[in-house]
């Protein structure tokens, strides 16, 4: 049988691997517009498959990374009180957090997008620019690959308050490596 920490662990390796895969893509989106501007300012000429590539580099970059981040506590809190308070305090908030938001808003987020997903397989969408990039199905997944890792890591979160409830751990940290995304 799994323990609490080998699922807060396989989780936070699968967010860890794809956040530091993906963190490449914001240097190369940024090369990416360097080539675009050049191209149209300096030559005069518009390429659009490159200029959607920037959209859609964009867009994976934050969908897919958005569970590293949680992995991190690099989301914004609402909770102004979340810091002063306990460490049972903060514990039991993201336990019934998670719970009660996280998680039933990943699930919803699937629920939500899935005609509007399987719709977009179903014709191969792609690009209403004639030369743009043959692939909005594709970015239109991301909404399902956002909610699946948010909510992996949502799973991870309640285990870590769990486990510390339980009294597992000697001091409560939300996060992986705590606070910040230097990992």
């Amino acid at each position: 049988m799994l323990t609490l920490a080998a699922i807060i662990e396989a989780i936070d390796r699968v967010n860890r691997a794809v956040g530091r895969t993906i963190a490449w893509l914001a240097l190369l989106m940024a090369l990416i517009q360097f080539v675009v501007v050049i191209l149209r300012y300096v030559f005069a000429v518009g390429f659009i498959p490159m200029q959607e590539s920037i959209w859609y580099l964009h867009g994976i970059l934050f969908m897919a990374g958005a569970g590293f981040t949680l992995m991190h506590d690099g989301h914004v809190r609402i909770d102004i009180f979340y810091n002063s308070t306990t460490p049972r305090a903060r514990a039991l908030v993201d336990l019934w957090g998670s719970l009660f938001f996280l998680i039933p808003i990943c699930i919803l987020t699937v629920v939500l997008s899935w005609g509007y997903v399987t719709n977009s397989w179903r014709i191969f969408e792609g690009s209403t620019e004639i030369s743009g990039l043959p692939f909005i199905y594709l970015l239109k997944t991301m909404l399902w690959v956002f909610a699946f890792l948010v909510g992996l890591q949502g799973i991870a979160l309640v285990a870590r308050a769990l486990r510390y409830l339980r009294g597992e751990t000697g001091d409560y940290k939300a996060s992986a490596d705590g606070p910040g995304i230097e990992a």
